[in-house]
């Protein structure tokens, strides 16, 4: 199954709550998400999750629980992809260049040995 459609900043919060904890319920949500969005807003994003493919609902006495539907790791590289072509015209090198240019006052000396022993590994197995 393919994924489908852009999360709104409220929808990416929901799904960084759906990951951390496993599962989430509405009531949860009122709790956890900045801005106190009423019980209905929830849910109708829960609803829109849903239908875009990102969350499945089990249902339990009296109410609806939550749960993402592939690995966190696995929507990651989708969207990676989708930001490659939307952003970058699918250029690795043009992506790669902007994120180490607004992260290079982060940058550790450990993080380019690391990004150097991927490039080098890429590198020999002919990636």
């Amino acid at each position: 199954m393919r994924l489908g459609g852009n999360l709104s900043k409220r929808e990416h919060q929901i799904m960084d709550l759906a990951y951390e904890l496993g599962e989430i319920r509405s009531g949860e949500l009122e709790q956890l998400l900045p801005g106190n969005p009423s019980n209905s807003a929830i849910r109708v994003h829960l609803r829109s999750l849903e239908a875009k493919g990102f969350l499945y609902h089990v249902e339990e006495p009296g109410k609806f629980s939550y749960r993402p539907t592939r690995p966190r790791e696995t929507v990651a590289k989708g969207e990676v992809a989708r930001l490659l072509g939307t952003f970058f015209g699918g250029s690795l090198t043009a992506a790669v260049s902007a994120l180490l240019d607004q992260e290079k006052d982060k940058l550790t000396s450990e993080d380019i040995s690391e990004l150097r022993r991927i490039i080098d590994k890429a590198e020999k197995e002919g990636r």
